[in-house]
């Protein structure tokens, strides 16, 4: 049966993921990075968490209140738990040096899980389209998935108005 599922799965989806993967484990590398790029690479995930959302539970108005819900609760509870150890904003030249994480390859890999297993469980029994648990479910694991790239992104970004500022004051 497995099998038969990869033999079904289209070639871009394998592609995505080699891709999804490589990005994860440059992350777990430090790196230098400009505060568009530590941006857009948050914003793209959430985008494509919600696009999982749409499209497997369009139909269904809860899925987006779980993908919200999710979001939420995870963007507050990661903000409040994160910490700026090991980050160091140069605000002249607008870059952070971060150090390796592999939390965003976690990331990465559980929103390309879940909408991957999703994809196969919808086309396997169609009616969890429609079940409202499945899609709560479902959509709240990608709204957390969501809310813990965005407060990564904002912690950032907070990083950078703070020293910006302070930066101004002087």
């Amino acid at each position: 049966m497995l099998m038969q599922i990869f033999s079904h799965t289209p070639k871009w989806v394998f592609v995505l993921f080699a891709a999804l993967l490589w990005l994860g484990l440059q992350q777990m590398l430090p790196r230098r990075v400009g505060l568009n790029r530590a941006t857009l690479l948050p914003l793209a995930m959430a985008g494509l968490s919600l696009y999982g959302v749409a499209s497997a539970f369009g139909g269904l108005p809860i899925a987006l209140l779980g993908w919200l819900a999710g979001t939420a609760v995870a963007f507050v509870t990661t903000l409040q738990l994160q910490s700026n150890a090991g980050i160091h904003y140069d605000a002249t030249n607008r870059r952070f040096q971060l150090p390796g994480s592999a939390v965003p390859l976690a990331l990465f890999m559980g929103i390309f899980i879940t909408k991957y297993a999703v994809g196969i469980s919808i086309g396997m029994q169609a009616s969890l389209a429609r079940d409202v648990n499945f899609a709560l479910t479902v959509c709240t694991l990608y709204g957390a998935f969501s809310g813990i790239f965005l407060a990564r992104a904002a912690r950032l970004w907070r990083m950078a108005l703070q020293q910006t500022s302070a930066l101004q004051a002087v």
